[in-house]
């Protein structure tokens, strides 16, 4: 009796510690598996896109657009270095005036900058913030501490120096990986518009960053900052021919234009460089093509394949020419190949 006794307590303790056992286990795969609130694609796009700063937020970042603080002019504003409130350095575009008067599309403005915002990569400059007030049109972006490829291949006088071909591969292949960031990668995809040795900034490390990407819409009618880095094509928007206009092909267009910067040193001067160079690399003389301030290398064929990129990008019709994602294949190799 007592030994039966015995095995029915056994045998009840023995079911209360399997129960409990259960329940704790139940407990922990709860904790474990309980999945966080799943944020909607439109209060992510919230949290990364550009913030609107006051008028007077940027005024006091930069001394009342102080000229001592400019670092460059372009066709489409004033560069300006700035400090915001708490410390951070930002770099201030304050779009032309007139430009702002005279263009009734920039109703849209905030909407476009917080899309361009949405960009992020090591080859390109982000979106931060904007401001708009009558008048007035901002664009705030990361400050970089970097200068321009134009500055270093045609404005410093040490340039050969300073940019060797291994820098000169280096600057090619980030410039083509941004590139393709932006018609490819970023949703929605951006054209930049006018790419440019100008657009094209450069930091201690030779890395290129790509700056002012889907800006042309301030500015729909300019021709001076984009001519000798679009095709013929792009002005072909008269509402009778089709297809003209800034799109991913006019981009390959103006990425082989930098191309041809890079190889020969030379501007691009209106679109005369594209009808120097292409005539001698299609002739297969490559070294007239070269910088003569830079050596040319016993190994000529990583510069001899480059040329032949930058005249596919600009020797070709839109239909014909390469997208953007074989060029940036083919420079990150050239890189890989020349630099490592």
């Amino acid at each position: 009796m007592k030994q039966n006794i015995a095995e029915d307590v056994g045998y009840y303790l023995a079911i209360i510690s399997l129960s409990i056992s259960l329940l704790v286990l139940g407990i922990v795969l709860f904790l474990i598996c309980r999945k966080k609130p799943v944020e909607s694609e439109e209060t992510l796009a919230v949290k990364m896109c550009a913030r609107a700063y006051p008028l007077m937020d940027i005024d006091a970042a930069t001394d009342g657009f102080n000229h001592g603080r400019i670092m460059a002019k372009d066709w489409l504003g004033t560069l300006y270095a700035g400090v915001l409130e708490k410390g951070q350095l930002v770099a201030v575009k304050r779009i032309h005036p007139l430009l702002v008067l005279s263009n009734a599309g920039l109703a849209g403005f905030s909407s476009l900058l917080k899309c361009l915002s949405l960009a992020q990569h090591p080859n390109i400059v982000p979106i931060i913030g904007f401001s708009e007030a009558p008048g007035e049109r901002i664009i705030v972006m990361e400050f970089v501490g970097m200068v321009s490829l134009d500055l270093y291949l045609h404005q410093n006088p040490n340039g050969n120096s300073l940019l060797g071909w291994n820098q000169r591969f280096r600057i090619a292949a980030g410039a083509g990986r941004g590139l393709e960031y932006l018609h490819e990668v970023v949703s929605p995809n951006i054209v930049h518009g006018c790419v440019k040795s100008s657009n094209i900034l450069i930091d201690v490390s030779f890395c290129a960053r790509i700056c002012d990407y889907g800006l042309t819409f301030l500015a729909p009618q300019e021709k001076k900052g984009l001519k000798g880095y679009v095709d013929d094509e792009y002005w072909n928007n008269n509402g009778i021919t089709r297809g003209g206009g800034a799109c991913k092909e006019s981009d390959v267009y103006g990425l082989g234009v930098v191309l041809l910067e890079l190889l020969s040193g030379r501007r691009s001067d209106g679109g005369l460089l594209v009808k120097w160079a292409l005539p001698l690399i299609k002739e297969m003389r490559y070294s007239e093509v070269l910088d003569p301030r830079l050596v040319i290398p016993s190994e000529m064929k990583p510069l001899v394949r480059l040329a032949k990129v930058a005249s596919a990008c600009v020797g070709n019709s839109r239909k014909c020419r390469p997208s953007i994602s074989q060029v940036a294949t083919i420079l990150s190799h050239l890189e890989r190949e020349v630099c490592l």
